[in-house]
Formats: C-alpha cells, sequence, structure tokens
C-alpha cells in the first residue's frame, strides 16, 4: 500500500503499523502547522443587561457595578444608551483599588 492510499483510509481502519508509516514518512510543511490568530476587534456590550451578562451577574448587581465608577473608563454613555467596552471594563473591575481594606 502506498502512501496516497493510505491517505484515503479512515484513520479508525488503520493499523498501528500503517499509522506510524504515513506519520514518519508523510512531508511535514508549514501548510500542515496550526496558525494562531489573534481578533484585535474590540467587543462591546450595551446597556444594564449587557454589564449583568459581561460579569455573570444580576441586573441591580450590574447597576452598582456601573454606578461604583470601577469601570467609569470603558462605559460610554450617550443620554441612555450605554456602551462597553468588555475587555477595558473586565480589567479595570479586576484591578484593586485603595481604601478599604
Amino acid at each position: 500500500m502506498n502512501i496516497k492510499e493510505l491517505r484515503q483510509k479512515p484513520l479508525w481502519q488503520m493499523t498501528g503499523e500503517e499509522f506510524l508509516f504515513l506519520h514518519q514518512n508523510s512531508p511535514a510543511t508549514d501548510a500542515q502547522q496550526p496558525t494562531v490568530t489573534i481578533d484585535t476587534t474590540k467587543k462591546y456590550v450595551y446597556g444594564i443587561l449587557g454589564i449583568a451578562k459581561l460579569f455573570g451577574c444580576s441586573m441591580p448587581t450590574a447597576n452598582r457595578i456601573k454606578q461604583s465608577g470601577k469601570i467609569d473608563r470603558a462605559i460610554t454613555q450617550i443620554g441612555r444608551k450605554i456602551i462597553v467596552d468588555a475587555q477595558l471594563a473586565i480589567e479595570l473591575a479586576g484591578r484593586k483599588t485603595g481604601g478599604r481594606g
């Protein structure tokens, strides 16, 4: 059996010997290597409900988080519309602040 035929054969039907033969004799190319992509686009959540979903809390707790001022830099509010940069809000909420001990 040649490599071309082995590549057509389902893995679960191969013997260990066939699998090792295929693995050792197949050319290793960069195209077969996985590539890592980083999503650099910003993610936004909207409103108190968006904050609640982001932090996994109730809407009253989300409102307290917003009112606390901890995530103010992540919030853009135009009238009643609230837009929150999700990544920045998580970073800001995770920081320890002085004052309470």
